[in-house]
């Protein structure tokens, strides 16, 4: 399939590994329902997987969703004022968006370091360096989801040559840090866009007036 106009690679890239991933959810989650109902059986991964896999989902929906600017608004405000103060709203509310995403990435690294072996944050808002000591937790592994043999090479690497039964809980958890960082960049580019003006406002999303106007206009209607 060829990318739309005004598709790039990166968006391709994005939507397919949503894609990806809920498919994957969705083969797991019938696979688990022909085990138990037509096997007598359960797949004991199953569950937890299938959450993971949707943390990954929304997380990384979330920031796919700033970029497209899907997200739903409230425009009402926006809508009644001039160009000038449409602006300076546009600029406080990014603003917000900003700081709060860069709080949730500090909260995010903070949770998940440690699982990693690496270490956290210090500052209770804003990080002012990274803690000197600290307890490594790579050893700590999922409840039910086995380690795959492919990922073997982790164990000498991350957990002193020791044998993981289950996957270690740094892999799933990797998409807290990682997410976090990506929609403070989304934000940073709506910043950017605001900026230059661009654009007026953060999310521009009317999807039902589109669809809407759409079908009206299928039908001939004005």
């Amino acid at each position: 399939m060829h990318p739309q106009p005004g598709e790039s690679v990166v968006d391709r890239i994005e939507e397919t590994l949503i894609a990806v991933i809920l498919g994957a959810m969705t083969l797991i989650t019938f696979a688990n329902v022909v085990a138990r109902y037509v096997f007598n059986s359960n797949i004991l991964w199953a569950l937890e997987a299938t959450v993971f896999l949707f943390g990954w989902l929304v997380l990384l929906g979330a920031s796919y969703a700033v970029k497209k600017n899907a997200h739903l608004g409230v425009d009402a405000v926006i809508d009644i004022v001039s160009a000038p103060v449409r602006r300076v709203l546009a600029i406080i509310a990014i603003t917000i968006c900003l700081v709060f995403a860069f709080l949730l990435l500090k909260g995010a690294w903070d949770y998940w370091a440690n699982f990693a072996n690496l270490p956290q944050t210090e500052g209770r808002w804003f990080p002012t360096g990274f803690e000197e000591s600290f307890r490594p937790k790579s050893w700590y592994e999922v409840n039910d989801i086995p380690m795959p043999e492919w990922l073997r090479f982790l164990e000498g690497a991350m957990n002193e040559g020791e044998e993981y039964e289950k996957l270690p809980r740094f892999i799933p958890y990797a998409i807290l840090p990682a997410s976090m960082a990506l929609l403070l960049f989304r934000f940073a580019q709506v910043a950017v866009g605001i900026w230059k003006g661009k654009f007026d406002r953060i999310v521009a999303s009317h999807e039902v007036e589109d669809d809407i106007a759409e079908v009206r206009e299928q039908r001939g209607e004005f």
